[in-house]
Parts: structure tokens; sequence; C-alpha cells
């Protein structure tokens, strides 16, 4: 016979007991609220911790400085490309930078998006084939 540490038996009579009969519902109020008493002087959980926020500027900081550096590399090697686009040269070399620009214009898309790691992957894949088109310059 298992007996409740909330209140009356369930197996016992109302009679025995000393109190009046409770119904199921009763019986699960009066279980959430010794559960509520017991941890009445823990912390709630919207009591935030003062390290959160850092954690968080950490985050915001990271992701602006992948989508800042991500288009000013892409804007630079749009840039490239253009001047080298009627200099005479082979067209791989502006097609090149054209290429790195458009990897690190994905970069900063990532970076927004808060895949920072995947967003310096593919800004160093972006420069890395810009300066494969220079190396045709």
């Amino acid at each position: 016979m298992r007996r409740s540490s909330f209140g009356p038996s369930h197996n016992a009579p109302a009679s025995v007991v000393g109190e009046e009969p409770v119904d199921g519902d009763q019986r699960k109020l009066a279980g959430a609220d010794a559960v509520r008493s017991r941890f009445a002087g823990a912390p709630a959980a919207d009591d935030e911790d003062p390290h959160d926020d850092d954690v968080h500027e950490d985050a915001r900081r990271a992701r602006w400085t992948a989508v800042a550096t991500g288009f000013l590399l892409a804007l630079s090697g749009l840039a490239a490309a253009v001047a080298r686009l009627g200099g005479g040269l082979p067209a791989r070399v502006p097609a090149a930078y054209a290429l790195g620009s458009a990897v690190c214009a994905a970069a900063g898309v990532l970076g927004a998006r808060g895949r920072t790691r995947r967003a310096l992957w593919l800004m160093i894949l972006g420069v890395m084939v810009m300066a494969l088109g220079d190396q045709f310059d």
C-alpha cells in the first residue's frame, strides 16, 4: 500500500483520516502547492544571471563583426573586379575577384544569422580566391 506524503492515503476512508474526501484534481493541486512551498526559497527561473548579459553582448559583437567584415571584403573584391575588368587582363582575373567577393558576401550573411565560425572560414576562402585572381594578374 502506497502512501502519499501530500495528504491522506488514497485508500483510507475520509472518516479514518478526519478529512473530507478529495477528488483527483484537488489532490494534484495539493501536490503542486507542496512542491511550490518546498522551493519557495530557491531563486526563480526568471532571475537572470549577470554573466548572461556579457555572453549575449559577446555574441552580438561577434555577429556584427562578421557581418561588417564580410561585406567590407565583398565590396573591396567587387571594386577590384570592376577595376580589372577593362584593363586587358584575362577574364579569369575579374572572375576570381567577383567569385571571392560573392563568397565573402555569403560569409556576411552567415555572420548575420549567428554562424560566425563558418563565416570566418568563408571569409578566409573568399580572400584566398581573390588572392588567386591577383596571381593571375
